[in-house]
C-alpha cells in the first residue's frame, strides 16, 4: 500500500492491538496519542503533525472512554472531549490531507438502547441507552462530522461498527477497563493475593457480544489492503451474531481459574442496556472468509496478559 498510516490513540488498548497485528504483517504506522504530545482537541497542532507526515490513512482509534461507571460519573468531560478530539481531527484533515482516508471505529453503544439486534440500516432509529449517553453520542457525532466533512471537502472515512472488545493491552483500573477485562483483571487479582470474594458490578443479565481486539487488528488489516472492497462507502458491523450474559462470562472465566471463592454481584451499578448483539449479514458479505478468534482462546490470552502484569 502506497502512503503513511497514521495510528491516532497508538498508545490505547485498541491501538495497541492493532499496532502488534499491522507489525505482524510489516505494516508500519506512525504512532500518535497524547503521550506522544499530540492533542487532537487542538485543530492546529494535529494540522502540524499531518502536514509533517502526509498520510494516505488515518486509523482514529483515539477515544476518552471507560466503563459504564466511569462515562457517567465524568460524562460532561467524555462528551467535550470526544467532540473535540474528532471535530479537531477533521479540521486537520480538511487543512492539511484531504485525500487522506479515515478509518474510524464506532462502539455498538451508538445503536438505540431498546433494540435487541443491531442492524446497520437502523443504527439511527432511537436514542440512545442514557448509561452511555456521553460516549455514544460522540460515536454518532463522528459519523456525522466525518460525512459533513465529506460533502464539503470530499474526504472520505470507513466506518467499522464494533461489539465491546476485549484483549491484552487494556488497563487494570476496573472503572477504566473495558467490561470484560476488567472482570478478567479482577479475576487475576483475587487469585494472586488470595482473595474469598470477588464483586462484580450489575446483576449480571445483560448480554453482550464480544470481540478480540486483535480480531478488530485483523478487519484494519483488510481494510488498508483493499480499502475498495464493496460495502464499505456505508458503515458494517463486525459481528458474529452472538452474545452472552455478564453471568455466563463469570461463569467461564470462574471454571478457568477454578476459583471457589464467593461471587458478589453489586446490583448498585447499572447494568446498561439489556442485550448488545449485531447483526452480522452485511460483515459477511462483505468479510466472506472471515475467521474470528475462538472465545477460549481469547479469555486464555487476556488472563496471561493480566498474570504477566
Amino acid at each position: 500500500m502506497d502512503g503513511n498510516i497514521i495510528l491516532l490513540g497508538a498508545n490505547g488498548f485498541v491501538g495497541r492491538n492493532v499496532t502488534e497485528v499491522l507489525s505482524e504483517n510489516n505494516i508500519s504506522i506512525i504512532p500518535a496519542s497524547r503521550a506522544s504530545g499530540i492533542d487532537l482537541r487542538d485543530s492546529e497542532q494535529t494540522s502540524t503533525f499531518f502536514s509533517k507526515n502526509k498520510p494516505a490513512f488515518i486509523i482514529n482509534c483515539a477515544a476518552h472512554v471507560g466503563s459504564l461507571n466511569y462515562v457517567t460519573e465524568q460524562a460532561a468531560n467524555v462528551i467535550s472531549d470526544n467532540a473535540r478530539m474528532i471535530l479537531g481531527m477533521y479540521e486537520a484533515v480538511a487543512k492539511t490531507c484531504p485525500r487522506a482516508i479515515i478509518i474510524n471505529p464506532i462502539a455498538n453503544c451508538a445503536y438505540p438502547g431498546k433494540a435487541d439486534t443491531f442492524i446497520e440500516d437502523q443504527w439511527w432509529d432511537g436514542h440512545l441507552h442514557r448509561s452511555v449517553l456521553s460516549y455514544g453520542s460522540t460515536r454518532r457525532f463522528m459519523w456525522t462530522v466525518g460525512e459533513s466533512f465529506q460533502m464539503q471537502y470530499g474526504i472520505r472515512s470507513i466506518y467499522l461498527m464494533v461489539p465491546n472488545m476485549y484483549g491484552p493491552y487494556d488497563s487494570t483500573d476496573p472503572n477504566k477497563a473495558h467490561a470484560l477485562n476488567a472482570l478478567i483483571s479482577k479475576f487475576v487479582k483475587a487469585q494472586q493475593t488470595n482473595q474469598q470474594k470477588i464483586e462484580i458490578w450489575g446483576t449480571g443479565i445483560a448480554i453482550r457480544e464480544w470481540l478480540y481486539a486483535k480480531d478488530f487488528g485483523q478487519i484494519i488489516l483488510k481494510v488498508l489492503e483493499n480499502p475498495n472492497i464493496l460495502g464499505l462507502s456505508e458503515p458494517v458491523n463486525i459481528a458474529q451474531n452472538f452474545g452472552l450474559s455478564v453471568k455466563e462470562l463469570v461463569n467461564v472465566i470462574e471454571s478457568t481459574f477454578n476459583y471457589t471463592g464467593e461471587i458478589v454481584w453489586d446490583n448498585s451499578k447499572p447494568d446498561g442496556a439489556p442485550k448488545k448483539v449485531m447483526d452480522d449479514r452485511k460483515f459477511r458479505k462483505i468479510f466472506p472468509d472471515f475467521i474470528f478468534t475462538d472465545f477460549n482462546e481469547g479469555i486464555r490470552n487476556t488472563i496471561n496478559y493480566y498474570k504477566s502484569l
